[in-house]
């Protein structure tokens, strides 16, 4: 349904659609056109792992509220700020009981789960006497105040928090992958550190080459423009380049057919330029970068085409895309190994923080190294006096049996030895 194709492709934004009975106008196509083209299956796609830590909750939710009929009718017909704003929620109130009690359950479940993560973690600290109640406060995609109940309250700050933390997913990305490109740079530095000057230079000459050897690359189209799509058009759809047709390029790249490009299936588009930078069997090819390329390139596209920012591309955005001067005569595109992600100032921050984080772990492994002497040594006291006390019950036993005395047991009750 198409209310559920928005939720879900909002909130995962690597979401394929999982319903294709859409109640769209249908998109002719000139078959004549197309040439080896495979039916597209109409069965259910999971939708993939948002890395949220409530992902798993906010899956079931979205199963359980899709088999209510009146729920479904309702956001059938809701666009994408209905849904954001939360006006949809107090739909909740209206459905069956079944469902509702469904959803008490699956909130009891997240809240003991929950419980469960702070206790392990407040253990793993050693903190006794703490409030997991209050604790719950923290997480703000349920209601916590009411741990047994799932209202509408719940499902308007499951999508509200759900809406926020997935805003922020290409930022993080961003933020991660500089992160991962200044830490390359400071354990190369670091590494020629320990080389002697012939070898540092070897080292030197031979990252310039192969980074001269990676620059070295057929031209990158601009993404989303008309020869990037006729490129596309012709190489992978097997397509006469002539004919391009941007209606019929739509649909074939529409794979679930339901009326939408997503970020998924924008990305796809991108692998013919991509792959004229990164070859896996190159040693000089990073694909870590070429994973932030194609993120950079469905961005780009998305900031371009999609009109109502509800990051799903419909044909009449695109359509209009096409119809633009960029589409026909865009700019140069500036591939990574054209651009600079750090500054010196940076990565001497970065490598600052580096150092803390290290003599910070440094230090507790000191300390546990410590606390591991200690236990050791109080260890092999209590050997030693272990040692020590059976030495002496030897020594009272030897002098027992000097003295003709029977010996005695561990309670001091005598031990008979039986006559021979």
């Amino acid at each position: 349904m198409r209310w559920r194709t928005i939720l879900l492709r909002y909130y995962f934004f690597l979401v394929t659609c999982l319903l294709t009975a859409l109640e769209a106008v249908p998109i002719d196509i000139d078959k004549t056109k197309v040439k080896h083209t495979q039916p597209v299956e109409s069965a259910k796609i999971e939708a993939p792992d948002t890395g949220l830590y409530y992902d798993e909750y906010l899956k079931q939710v979205i199963d359980v509220l899709e088999t209510d009929n009146h729920f479904r009718e309702k956001l059938q017909k809701a666009d994408i700020e209905e849904i954001k704003s939360g006006r949809l929620s107090k739909e909740l109130d209206l459905v069956s009981h079944h469902v509702r009690t469904k959803l008490d359950e699956l909130k009891r479940q997240e809240v003991a789960r929950l419980r469960m993560l702070i206790k392990a973690k407040l253990d793993s600290h050693q903190d006794t006497g703490i409030d997991h109640h209050a604790l719950l406060k923290q997480f703000d995609h349920l209601n916590h105040l009411n741990p047994e109940k799932f209202e509408s309250t719940d499902l308007d700050m499951l999508i509200k928090a759900a809406t926020s933390d997935l805003e922020h997913y290409d930022k993080t990305r961003h933020e991660e992958f500089k992160k991962y490109e200044m830490m390359k740079e400071h354990e190369r530095r670091e590494y020629l550190k320990t080389l002697n000057e012939e070898k540092r230079k070897e080292e030197e000459s031979k990252f310039e080459e192969m980074k001269k050897k990676h620059e070295n690359h057929p031209k990158v189209n601009h993404p989303g423009s008309k020869d990037q799509l006729k490129e596309v058009w012709e190489e992978t759809d097997g397509l006469d380049p002539n004919d391009f047709d941007p209606k019929t390029f739509f649909k074939l790249h529409d794979v679930n057919s339901d009326g939408f490009l997503d970020e998924q299936e924008l990305e796809a588009l991108f692998t013919k330029e991509l792959e004229k930078v990164y070859d896996p069997k190159n040693e000089e090819d990073d694909m870590v970068e070429m994973e932030e390329e194609r993120l950079r390139m469905r961005e780009h596209v998305m900031n371009e085409v999609d009109a109502n920012k509800d990051r799903l591309v419909t044909l009449e955005e695109f359509l209009k895309a096409t119809e633009k001067k960029e589409f026909l005569e865009p700019d140069g595109w500036e591939t990574l190994d054209q651009q600079q992600f750090f500054t010196e100032e940076e990565l001497k921050a970065y490598e600052n923080l580096i150092s803390l984080q290290e003599n910070e772990l440094k230090k507790k492994a000191d300390e546990l190294q410590k606390q591991k002497e200690e236990l050791q040594r109080q260890h092999d006291q209590l050997e030693a006096q272990k040692l020590e006390y059976h030495q002496a019950v030897q020594q009272m036993e030897q002098k027992k049996l000097q003295q003709e005395i029977p010996p005695s047991g561990p309670g001091g009750e005598l031990k008979f030895q039986p006559r021979m």
